[in-house]
C-alpha cells in the first residue's frame, strides 16, 4: 500500500519497489496503480540523486 504522498526520505519505503538488483520494479509485479508507480519512481530517481538510495546495490 503506497500513501498519498511519497517523500523520496522515507527510504524504507522506497526499498520495497527496489528490488536486490537495485532497478525500479514494474507495476505488473508490485501491483500497484500507474498512478502511484509514476509517484514511487519519481520518488526513488530523487532520492537516488541524493544519495540516499544506491544505484546498483553491491
Amino acid at each position: 500500500m503506497v500513501p498519498d504522498y511519497v517523500d523520496w526520505k522515507d527510504v524504507d519505503l522506497l526499498r520495497e519497489f527496489v528490488p536486490e538488483r537495485g532497478k525500479i520494479m514494474p507495476r505488473r509485479i508490485s501491483g500497484i496503480t500507474a498512478k502511484d508507480q509514476r509517484r514511487v519512481a519519481k520518488a526513488i530517481k530523487r532520492a537516488r540523486s541524493m544519495a540516499m538510495l544506491p544505484f546498483v546495490d553491491d
